[in-house]
């Protein structure tokens, strides 16, 4: 073997390593808010508290609405926090729907050590604790981005009355072998998120909402997630809409609004 090639076999090992090491801070971006910082909004809202473990604390914030048809448990995307994610409340809350946003672990107020499984039951967690208050039937489950693999786990668990993702991917695999197709991904990724697997567990009707600009995941990704079950996956394509502007889109407000009337 020669030198050069012996080189670039521990270039690329060392590559795989560092990706190994440093990928949660590539997929997320949380942004820490101090334990009493108090959140301030025109709508009417409840802070609350999910004690998961000792060490692990999920906040959330509940905006309510009198005689509510229903109650939106809202997974947001990979940055920032529910403090900014909370605007979205009212694109939901305007149909007389109560909204429930949360943060991931690290995020926000949020505590505890990240892994996928722990993720994953602490947004169970969360749906058992409203499961208490309320029948599912009442539960609307809704996921943005990485939150769309959050939220299809959690419909493929549970009996929602409607799932809905906005701009979600195949699996978390398939995102990164965009970006980096020369590396192991099925060995190096700890967070897979196989929206694709538990899709096909999803009994409620799936409304997937997906731009046909968005270069970040493609469109592809949603129509790939329909064809696994088109009768009760509905895909709706907002012409020009990239990753991160849906709802600046009236056609998005216009298919929550008919959504959300059933």
């Amino acid at each position: 073997m020669s030198p050069t090639l012996i080189y670039i076999i521990l270039g690329y090992l060392v590559l795989v390593l560092l990706l190994w090491l440093i990928q949660e801070k590539l997929i997320f971006k949380p942004e820490k808010l101090p334990q009493d910082f108090e959140y301030k909004y025109d709508a009417p809202f409840e802070e609350l508290f999910f004690d998961v473990a000792p060490s692990v604390r999920i906040n959330g914030l509940h905006f309510y609405v009198p005689e509510p048809k229903g109650l939106i448990l809202y997974f947001h995307g990979n940055s920032r926090s529910i403090k900014g994610w909370a605007k979205y409340a009212r694109d939901f809350y305007r149909y007389q729907y109560d909204v429930l946003l949360v943060d991931y672990r690290g995020f926000g107020k949020s505590t505890g050590k990240r892994s996928e499984f722990d993720m994953l039951a602490d947004m169970q967690f969360v749906y058992n604790k409203l499961k208490e208050q309320f029948t599912e039937d009442h539960i609307l489950v809704y996921g943005r981005s990485l939150g769309s693999g959050f939220a299809t786990k959690i419909a493929a668990d549970n009996n929602p009355r409607y799932l809905i993702l906005d701009a979600p991917y195949y699996s978390f695999i398939k995102v990164a072998e965009r970006f980096t197709p020369f590396i192991p991904h099925k060995l190096v990724l700890r967070y897979k998120l196989p929206t694709d697997q538990w899709i096909k567990k999803v009994t409620c009707h799936t409304y997937i909402i997906h731009g046909t600009k968005d270069f970040l995941i493609p469109i592809q990704h949603s129509e790939k997630l329909q064809s696994f079950n088109p009768h009760k996956i509905t895909l709706i394509r907002i012409h020009g809409g990239g990753h991160n502007n849906l709802p600046s889109n009236p056609e998005y407000h216009n298919f929550i609004r008919d959504i959300l009337k059933y």
